[in-house]
């Protein structure tokens, strides 16, 4: 319909006005068969005022707004019925306008709560630093001044932009940057609103108030992205505007040929555009149902008219087109050591870290079958690397400036491995170099088929962002074959690409994982996210959900979508063709309002049997398959620039 069947006409819910109509049309009839022709007629007649009168006012209110939609006709029809007292066709067309809204609201389901969970998620109070003194004080976070000293426990979010001033910790702000690896915060690294402390206090001095830092302007990014988005025009409100006046159009005709106004009723009884009530919330809830069980969550039957018709396709990198979690990609050895016993050492000594390398470095040590011995003098500096003793041995696990501070002969050993790219750890035994780790972040399964055939879908554009570096953003986007590529962006960065997209006429998808993506989900024609760890703010800004981290399922989500709206469209043009042959035999005196309002129900039957087929899975023409985007992990890996391990 026009999109205002949320609206409470007069205090009615639209399921209770069908419901109502129902009632009144048996009770009517039962009183009439009963030999009361005349109760009968008045409680009819009764009901179709009572139920009636709401639609026709939301209709007539909706005009005087400019809004000119499917409902007029019915809207005609209800009013004609009542004037010339017959309610059984009246109220017939009242059950199928309220009762083809009903379905409309269902298949659209809830709003987005996208800005109320990002309210929601955000820290709300703050600890300060009272003078040089030990007192701390618990205020609420717009309290904040700029040059405030704060304390940031373990497991606290950061309130405010701020820098830090002593302390050491790993800091989480991957649901600000999408980047897995943790800052390593100390003493003058800047870190932004909404990040986690991992592992230790911190004192920060704010450099912005929480209403201007990072996390409020991502707040505000998605609230504006949802308020200028345009509205969809509904689908059947556009057949609807050469519709309603055609059936106008006839009514006069009819009237003009034969002054007969029973024939104008019969016109706008069968010309009561069902099919347009009908036949899009049908098909859209089977759309949606058929995504499903693939699943695919979509919000709404707009994000399945809006996703038919993509044809640019933007993805956010890490979690996304990669796993998101560093792995041990191989280990390097200089010295007499192998490389599983260089393993069991370094995993040995990692054991007692909460580092997402140092996870990543004692997962591949089990996992070769290593079995971890238990370290002592175990120390641990945030961020940069662990040392310990192990069977007799001092053990160095680290980065370069670690382990050149603390055996600077040994890193000079290292050589020219030292200096090439990527994100490794350097091992130290007894003072000596020892041998190198490198890590890779793995592609995700699937993807050079699943790009082929989104192009084979018709999106003639594909973009990679990342906030990650950008030359690590081009290595990924030239293994699963991107040609456009955009690194070292930050939330709003991703938003004014998109909205670039977005006003050069394109209609753009965006596929993302993380907070930092919601923003631009939002902003994007069609936003989709990858629920596979969990879903949180990024599922509320998106209009449609995939459980999992399956992203090759948005390519099923683009077929089912379109699939969706030519069924829908082939139903609609069905039923308004045989509306359109009806209202001739009415406007020539074959057809009575009654029995049309009963041959206006027989098209709606056929409409929704149509337009139920889009629940169902087609079968694919044989030879027209295409390219299978289902296989197992990939063994594709890009190394990590070790950039990304300092930012």
């Amino acid at each position: 319909m026009t999109g205002r069947g949320h609206v409470r006409p007069n205090g009615l819910e639209v399921p209770a006005i069908a419901v109502a109509a129902l009632v009144a049309l048996a009770t009517g009839l039962v009183i009439r068969a009963g030999g009361d022709p005349s109760a009968g007629s008045a409680v009819l007649l009764a009901g179709l005022i009572v139920t009636g009168a709401p639609l026709a006012w939301r209709t007539v209110r909706g005009m005087l707004q400019g809004h000119f939609a499917s409902d007029i006709v019915a809207m005609l029809a209800i009013a004609g019925a009542v004037a010339l007292d017959e309610p059984i066709a009246g109220l017939v067309v009242v059950v199928m306008q309220s009762g083809g809204e009903s379905l409309e609201r269902y298949a659209e389901g809830r709003a987005s709560a996208a800005v109320r969970a990002l309210e929601q998620d955000a820290p709300h109070i703050a600890h300060r630093l009272n003078g040089e003194g030990p007192e701390v004080e618990d205020i609420v976070v717009d309290a904040i001044d700029v040059g405030d000293l704060l304390l940031v426990r373990p497991g606290e979010m950061v309130p405010c932009d701020a820098i830090v001033v002593d302390g050491r910790s790993h800091v989480d702000s991957s649901r600000l940057t999408g980047e897995p690896i943790p800052v390593s915060a100390v003493p003058g690294v800047a870190l932004l609103s909404g990040s986690l402390d991992i592992d230790g206090p911190l004192v920060i001095r704010a450099t912005a108030i929480a209403g201007e830092s990072q996390y409020a302007r991502i707040v505000d990014l998605v609230r504006t992205a949802q308020a200028s988005k345009a509205p969809l025009q509904r689908l059947a409100d556009r057949y609807a505007t050469w519709f309603t006046p055609l059936t106008l159009v006839v009514c006069a005709i009819a009237w003009l040929a034969s002054g007969d106004v029973q024939r104008v009723l019969a016109v706008l009884v069968v010309a009561t555009p069902c099919p347009l009530i009908l036949a899009t919330p049908v098909a859209i809830i089977g759309g949606i149902n058929r995504a499903a069980r693939q699943l695919v969550v979509v919000r709404n039957g707009g994000a399945l008219e809006r996703l038919a018709s993509v044809n640019v396709a933007v993805f956010d990198k890490t979690g996304t087109l990669t796993v998101g979690s560093p792995e041990v990609e191989r280990v390097v050895t200089l010295g007499g050591r192998s490389e599983g016993e260089l393993l069991r050492m370094a995993g040995s000594v990692e054991q007692g870290s909460g580092h997402l390398l140092a996870r990543s470095v004692v997962q591949a040590a089990i996992a070769s079958g290593a079995t971890l011995g238990r370290p002592e003098s175990v120390e641990e500096h945030a961020g940069q690397g662990v040392a310990g003793r192990l069977d007799g041995h001092a053990v160095l696990v680290g980065s370069r400036g670690f382990v050149d501070a603390r055996a600077p002969g040994a890193m000079a050993a290292f050589g020219s491995a030292a200096a090439t790219a990527g994100l490794r750890s350097f091992i130290v035994v007894d003072g000596a170099a020892a041998g190198i780790i490198e890590y890779a972040d793995q592609l995700r399964g699937g993807l050079p088929p699943f790009f082929s055939k989104l192009r084979a879908l018709g999106i003639v554009r594909l973009v990679l962002l990342s906030g990650d570096s950008a030359a690590h953003t081009a290595a990924v986007a030239a293994e699963v074959g991107i040609s456009e590529v955009r690194g070292d962006l930050l939330p709003g960065d991703k938003v004014a690409v998109v909205q670039e997209l977005v006003d050069s006429g394109a209609r753009v998808l965006m596929v993302g994982d993380g907070t930092n993506d919601a923003p631009a989900l939002t902003t994007a024609d069609v936003g989709i996210a990858l629920a596979g760890h969990g879903g949180g703010i990024v599922a509320e800004a998106a209009d449609i959900v995939i459980l999992g981290s399956d992203v090759t399922r948005v390519a099923d989500a683009i077929v089912i979508a379109r699939r969706t709206l030519r069924v829908a469209k082939q139903s609609i043009r069905v039923g308004l063709g045989l509306s359109g042959a009806a209202m001739v035999l009415a406007a020539i005196g074959l057809i009575a309002p009654v029995p049309g309002a009963l041959l206006q129900e027989a098209i709606d039957v056929a409409v929704i049997v149509n337009a139920l087929r889009t629940s169902r899975t087609p079968r694919r023409p044989a030879g027209r398959e295409l390219p299978d985007t289902t296989s197992g992990p990939s063994r594709q890996t890009v190394i990590i620039s070790e950039a990304t391990l300092q930012a």
